[in-house]
């Protein structure tokens, strides 16, 4: 087998912690991919990966080796591409994960100009609002809302999602609307659980520059946007809610916002992807045109 195309499954390898997954994103025998790594590691001399029955981990010397590999299938796959007349295009398949009402509500509908833009790249898109692993899952660069946690991973923070109280004008008029957050007491609250950890969200809001958070009661929690505003709009409570999502509800009379002076913090928008020394053309082209594409509608 071609010395680069031994790298190129040895990074993936390391990249998705699996031999199936690796013959999965290749389009290859699982044979093959184990058949590639022990050829390469007679041929560097050393242990590039420990395998057991259930998982495979990158050794010391791997991890070393797996920079330079990297580094050098990109360089190559650059060289290759100087001389094709489609060199200006990025070609191949780009895999993205986004959350879900973005995916739906912006993305989507905007997909079509993408493709036309850039008639070399398929798209792969997954939609949801839990974590993924970008590497295990071979994804080239994920969307996430919110604070992040250490993943290792290079982000790109896109800007903050801006939140918003709303009601339906059917609560309003049973029960009134609130003019600023001592006044939830009196109120009911469709809670959110976090779908993860199932953590009951406080609700939340900016006073003199600083972060206020306050528990609240309520006799319906729901775990996602989609039922946070049905129920919202069945007049069964308040809840925060991102602009964007419920732009059309305002712009029709469905939703109202309450408390304007007593909205939460921002949530940042991040993009993250794995490499930022080495990130592929496709990469590049469609964080360039979703960024502007985010900023302009949420």
């Amino acid at each position: 087998m071609d010395r680069i195309d031994l790298f190129r499954i040895f990074a993936r390898v390391v990249e998705t912690a699996s031999f199936t997954r690796t013959a999965d994103t290749l389009k290859m025998p699982r044979s093959t991919i184990s058949v590639a790594i022990q050829e390469l590691e007679t041929r560097v001399g050393t242990r590039l990966l420990a395998r057991t029955t259930r998982s495979v981990s990158v050794t010391p010397d791997g991890a070393a080796f797996y920079d330079h590999c990297v580094r050098i299938v990109t360089e190559v796959e650059e060289v290759e591409a100087l001389f094709r007349q489609d060199a200006v295009r990025p070609q191949g398949v780009l895999r993205v994960n986004i959350p879900g009402r973005i995916g739906r509500l912006i993305i989507a509908p905007a997909l079509p100009d993408f493709l036309e833009s850039y008639p070399g790249i398929d798209v792969e898109l997954g939609m949801t609002d839990r974590a993924v692993n970008l590497i295990e899952d071979g994804i080239d660069c994920v969307l996430r809302v919110g604070p992040l946690q250490d993943s290792g991973l290079v982000g790109r923070k896109i800007g903050d999602l801006e939140l918003i109280n709303v009601a339906s004008p059917d609560y309003i008029r049973r029960f009134g609307a609130p003019t600023c957050p001592d006044d939830l007491g009196q109120h009911h609250v469709i809670r959110y659980a976090s779908p993860t950890s199932g953590r009951v969200e406080d609700w939340e809001w900016v006073e003199n520059g600083e972060v206020r958070l306050k528990p609240v009661k309520g006799r319906v929690t729901v775990n996602s946007a989609e039922a946070s505003i049905a129920c919202c709009l069945s007049g069964l409570g308040l809840i925060q809610i991102p602009a964007y999502d419920v732009k059309n509800h305002l712009a029709a009379g469905d939703l109202v916002e309450v408390m304007p002076d007593w909205r939460a913090e921002g949530l940042p928008m991040t993009i993250l992807y794995p490499h930022r020394k080495h990130l592929s053309r496709r990469v590049q082209a469609f964080v360039e045109w979703v960024v502007p594409l985010l900023n302009s509608s949420l």
